[in-house]
């Protein structure tokens, strides 16, 4: 059994023929998804999934490039949903700054102030986040320990092999690992992975992004955490089983709604 822990099924790459997607997935073992929020326009077919299939789950934020939405007042309005079961996926993203210094002093300021505001408000809600980083990892983390953000834990998105991140791991957060392992040039990746608690490993897929190898090119979709776990076994010398048993377990741990999946 797996769970991806972040699936983007409300895109409008799956509008067509979701049902096909989760029923492929449900078949191949994987009984566990949750939709990421990243865009508060996405969150009403998100919603509507997960009011049609048991196993589905979604959670409520707002990604960085996507700060000028950010209110709490839309988080609030989502938030008490019983299938809303974390926050984000918010956090930092420097890849895309402004050329213009002023614009990017300004736009990297947002980017910390919201992501602030949604730790607290996780807090508040006493739900986890998902966070996501990019090109700031020293900021992230700083922001997350210096906020408390252990106090709901979470899981550091797509993790990006950043060894600044690891210490992280002390402070009830999880690493959130996809398709980008399966890749030729993940050698950063390959290479750390051995350093993270085992008891801190999820699987994800960021679908339809990041499609993991030898389906490089295509939409990806959930059923591909199968070649995620399959590399993750290969690379730690575990079993596929038992790799599946322990981000299972990891999962249900960080978000206890999947508990009740089998």
């Amino acid at each position: 059994m797996i769970i991806d822990t972040h699936c983007h099924l409300d895109n409008k790459q799956y509008y067509e023929d979701i049902h096909n997607v989760i029923s492929n997935a449900l078949q191949h073992g994987v009984k566990g998804f949750l939709i990421p929020g990243a865009d508060f326009n996405d969150l009403p077919q998100a919603i509507k999934l997960a009011e049609k299939y048991d196993e589905v789950f979604f959670a409520v934020g707002i990604h960085p490039y996507d700060i000028d939405m950010y209110t709490e007042e839309m988080m609030e309005k989502y938030v008490n949903h019983p299938k809303c079961i974390a926050i984000g996926e918010c956090g930092l993203d420097y890849f895309r700054l402004p050329e213009n210094e002023e614009e990017k002093i300004a736009n990297i300021k947002k980017q910390k102030e919201v992501f602030i505001s949604q730790i607290e408000f996780a807090k508040k809600v006493k739900k986890p986040l998902i966070v996501h980083i990019r090109d700031a990892s020293n900021d992230s983390r700083q922001i997350l320990i210096d906020n408390n953000a252990k106090e709901v834990g979470g899981v550091l998105h797509c993790f990006n092999a950043s060894e600044h991140l690891l210490p992280l791991s002390e402070h009830n957060f999880y690493f959130g690992i996809g398709g980008v392992l399966t890749f030729k040039n993940a050698k950063k990746l390959v290479e750390i992975l051995p350093k993270i608690p085992k008891d801190k490993l999820l699987i994800e897929t960021d679908a339809p992004y990041l499609t993991p190898h030898p389906h490089r090119g295509e939409r990806n979709e959930p059923f591909y955490t199968t070649f995620v776990s399959q590399k993750m076994s290969e690379l730690l010398n575990i079993s596929d089983e038992d790799i599946q048993l322990l981000t299972t377990n990891n999962a249900k741990k960080l978000f206890k709604e999947f508990s009740s999946l089998s």
